[in-house]
């Protein structure tokens, strides 16, 4: 339940049309749901805004489709993550609305309109294409969380004059998600050009001393440019969410 829907009961409890004891039955299970192999919480759209994100990897489909069924029954719209193409297109036959992307790896099921609560825009920036799947799971989150989101990709340091010919959207948007592998360099460089706050994302992109992303998530917690915070390699999801929390109207 989310707060529109909330709203919307209470409304109708207040005008005679809903009784109050249909409105209590369906209150009764607000806080969570117990399924036979997961408790969905039914009650963080009320509580943060947005309702709980399924993360895809490791689930099997059948727990999916459970979970998310389970959610649309109560008008949220779902958000799955990390899905290997054999799940995104088992779901995309259950449920044929839904839109699966495969370069973020993600399902998204809308049962009501997306309601803009952003500020502005949110720009997710990315080194190099290999670091575009972790930058569409921050794009796509963003989204569906209802941002405007602007892509711009493949403008690493080892071409700098590519993210410099883009100053005028670099410096328009409120919020910024870097991502990048190799050395990690890049939020760096974006921090020092502006006055919004930037969001590292670390990838696991790079030959062996990279060390499947520890080399770059060093290097963006080590930053000499003030204004960046930095989440766990590969972690596009948790970028996106911390930068929709920052956008908000």
């Amino acid at each position: 339940m989310n707060i529109r829907i909330l709203k919307k009961l209470i409304e109708d409890v207040k005008a005679g049309r809903v009784d109050t004891g249909a409105a209590v039955e369906r209150l009764k299970t607000l806080p969570f749901e117990e399924l036979e192999f997961a408790t969905v919480d039914t009650h963080r759209s009320l509580r943060q805004g947005f309702p709980e994100v399924i993360f895809g990897e490791g689930k099997t489909i059948a727990q999916i489709r459970a979970i998310a069924g389970t959610m649309l029954e109560r008008k949220e719209n779902v958000l799955i993550t990390r899905l290997d193409e054999k799940k995104g297109k088992a779901l995309k036959k259950a449920f044929p609305l839904g839109v699966f992307n495969v370069t973020a790896r993600t399902f998204f099921i809308r049962s009501h309109e997306i309601r803009d609560v952003g500020k502005g825009v949110i720009l997710v920036i990315c080194a190099g294409t290999s670091d575009v799947p972790v930058a569409e799971e921050a794009a796509v989150t963003a989204e569906c969380m209802g941002n405007r989101v602007e892509r711009l990709y493949d403008v690493g340091v080892a071409g700098i004059h590519r993210l410099l010919h883009k100053k005028d959207i670099i410096l328009s948007a409120n919020v910024l998600v870097v991502v990048a592998g190799m050395e990690g360099a890049l939020p760096s460089v974006v921090s020092g050009l502006v006055a919004r706050p930037v969001i590292a994302v670390p990838t696991s992109v790079g030959y062996g001393a990279n060390l499947g992303g520890i080399t770059t998530l060093l290097a963006m917690l080590n930053s000499c440019a003030a204004g960046i915070s930095v989440v766990n390699i590969d972690n596009g999801f948790g970028a996106a969410y911390a930068a929709s929390l920052i956008n908000r109207k």
